[in-house]
């Protein structure tokens, strides 16, 4: 039997950050869940921060530990997007003052500390937020980056174009100097953008056998989606909301479900027109180095199925 693996999980839920909460605490015998770390991005961080404590209480993983990252960016003011996710963040969700207490210290000094303490090549982090939590432990401790196994990110758009300006994801956008730093860190680095996430729609044949599981869990899950489509559906005329972020843990529990293609992404820092774009290589026109593994396509259904299979596991 293979030892759970470690992982650190960076985000500012935003109802898709929550779901990917509740599919990573639903496989903890796959994942040994170091702690999570909130940043601002879809909401503040106060709102982040909480909703990552609502969504653990409601989990009931009362073991996880959370800390308050950044509360903007590197170097521009921090966006956010409310108009998506509602003025909590998590709409769709009650929300409570939860029991669960924000840990003391900063995120980046228990992402730095944490690295610091582990083997090489052990651990994983998940971002499924802007990446400044992430870039700000890799500048103030280098050397944490031989500790890392790999990072799986959600972010970035290539053929999508995107979805906060015409040419930039939300996550990148918010902090494109941020990303930079981290397409450069040279550890392995698995991005699922919008071009893989625009084929994971929540549609009413996918998310009904949410609803139909009960209990608290798969009955806060279903009505966060039914929030969630409300802004997608009308903006991309779809049959549901992409469902971006749950895509990082659904990789690491099943990356048959994805295919990918080593390639180099690097991240525009400096055009007002086209900040936060990811400049994909994808047919390797460069000879850049492959610095990213690009995820491009997705096994739609059986994402679904397995986000309901692990759902179900609450009761």
């Amino acid at each position: 039997m293979t030892s759970a693996l470690p992982i650190i999980i960076d985000c500012d839920p935003g109802q898709d950050d929550a779901v990917n909460l509740l599919l990573a605490y639903a496989s903890r015998d796959e994942f040994d869940i170091l702690g999570v770390t909130a940043v601002a991005g879809n909401v503040p961080l106060e709102m982040t921060q909480r909703n990552a404590r609502i969504i653990s209480e409601l989990a009931g993983a009362d073991d996880i530990r959370v800390y308050a990252g950044c509360a903007r960016p590197l170097v521009r003011e921090l966006v956010t997007a409310h108009e998506v996710h509602g003025p909590t963040g998590i709409d769709g969700v009650e929300i409570f003052e939860p029991k669960i207490p924000l840990q003391p210290g900063h995120a980046v000094d228990f992402i730095v500390n944490t690295l610091r303490h582990a083997a090489d090549d052990s651990v994983t982090l998940v971002p499924t937020g802007p990446l400044t939590n992430i870039a700000m432990a890799l500048i103030k401790a280098p050397a944490i980056a031989s500790k890392i196994r790999e990072i799986v990110l959600m972010g970035g758009a290539m053929r999508e174009g995107g979805n906060t300006s015409p040419s930039a994801e939300f996550n990148i956008f918010v902090d494109p100097h941020a990303a930079h730093v981290v397409m450069g860190c040279e550890r392995p680095i698995t991005m699922i953008g919008l071009d893989a996430t625009h084929q994971v729609l929540c549609s009413p044949a996918r998310i009904e056998p949410i609803k139909a599981l009960g209990g608290a869990s798969a009955g806060a899950v279903y009505r966060m989606l039914a929030f969630f489509n409300k802004h997608d559906t009308e903006k991309y005329d779809s049959n549901g909301a992409p469902l971006h972020d749950p895509c990082t843990m659904a990789y690491l529990i099943n990356p048959q479900l994805f295919k990918t293609k080593k390639c180099n992404v690097e991240i525009e820092t400096e055009s007002p027109l086209t900040m936060g774009h990811t400049a994909v290589d994808f047919w390797r026109v460069t000879n850049r180095r492959h610095n990213i593994n690009w995820v491009y396509a997705v096994d739609a259904d059986g994402f679904f199925a397995l986000l309901t299979e692990r759902l179900a596991r609450y009761g």
